[in-house]
């Protein structure tokens, strides 16, 4: 038996049912709208994959993740996104880097659509989970790493840079950012400064940039970043510098024959910075990853200038390799 409802001015037909659970379509208005529906959380979920508007989603993932990432998500998601009413062979047939990629492709599609709920019980139903790193894997990426050869590219990527691309490579290695926020942060540096408001972003007292205070830029869900200990000649510098593209960045060290690297200069950070005796909560907290556990959340309060103290004295280490 079908019915009609109308709700929110939207027509939603119950269009057939199955072993007792009924299917809810959304149907849209000239293809404008998101497509799908809400299925009550459990029930099936039976999405018309042409009726999504794939402009509206890439405009929306635009403006949630880096423009890099957002590409192979809107890429996955269009490629894939039969899988949302549950079918799920093919993807058990990829790599686990793939597999990731493709599900977090989804699950971004499926927020926009306003069905994630209902997606996530699609993947509990099915069995469906992220692939984990194994540990062999975990070894083989520890041996293949070379400090001493990312330090020789870094040293020829910078002969072959501009003024502000070798600032910017050196922000990038002594900051730990991430390529995408490391480029933003360069550039908002100049911009504030520009404006006579560099004080609402860098913290002289603490000799901290204060990412925080712009959630737009860098509270980005699960890939966030909150500060930043840099000494304050380098923001100074920065700030009379001029902004940087990666796209010139990029086709400056492919014309001179160089890999782009840039990514790499966080895990370096990172693994120098344990090395010289930041404990892993202090790094985690420089490089944005709150954990999930209860002391970290509930209990551990560093002090921000005893951190930012030994931060800075490893600063000047890493500087001087």
């Amino acid at each position: 038996m079908e019915r009609v409802k109308q709700i929110n001015r939207n027509r939603l037909c119950i269009t057939r049912q199955q072993k007792g659970e009924v299917a809810i379509y959304k149907k849209e208005s000239k293809m404008t709208q998101r497509a799908g529906s809400l299925a009550r959380l459990g029930h099936l979920l039976d999405v018309d994959v042409p009726l999504i508007n794939w402009s509206d989603f890439r405009d929306w993932i635009l403006k949630k993740y880096a423009k890099s990432n957002a590409s192979t998500i809107y890429c996955y998601a269009r490629r894939y996104a039969f899988m949302l009413n549950g079918d799920f062979k093919e993807l058990e047939t990829f790599s686990g880097s793939k597999k990731n990629a493709v599900l977090k492709a989804l699950i971004a599609l499926s927020k926009f659509l306003g069905i994630y709920e209902q997606f996530r019980a699609t993947l509990s139903r099915h069995g469906v989970k992220f692939a984990r790193t194994d540990s062999l894997n975990a070894f083989l990426r520890i041996m293949s790493n070379n400090s001493e050869d990312l330090l020789e590219w870094y040293s020829k990527a910078v002969s072959v840079l501009r003024e502000n691309g070798k600032l910017f490579l050196r922000f990038a290695l002594i900051s730990g950012l991430r390529k995408a926020e490391a480029i933003k942060s360069f550039n908002l540096i100049i911009s504030l400064s520009k404006e006579n408001n560099l004080k609402n972003y860098f913290n002289e007292d603490l000799s901290c940039i204060e990412h925080f205070k712009f959630k737009q830029l860098f509270l980005r869900g699960k890939k966030n970043v909150y500060i930043t200990f840099i000494p304050k000649s380098m923001v100074n510098e920065i700030a009379n510098s001029e902004p940087i593209t990666y796209e010139a960045i990029r086709k400056r060290l492919l014309r001179n024959g160089l890999n782009l690297r840039i990514n790499e200069l966080r895990d370096y950070f990172a693994t120098f910075m344990v090395q010289h005796g930041l404990i892993r909560e202090e790094v985690d907290l420089l490089q944005g990853r709150i954990p999930p556990s209860l002391f970290v959340r509930s209990y551990w309060t560093p002090s921000l200038k005893e951190l930012r103290d030994r931060t800075l004295k490893n600063i000047t280490r890493l500087s001087n390799l």
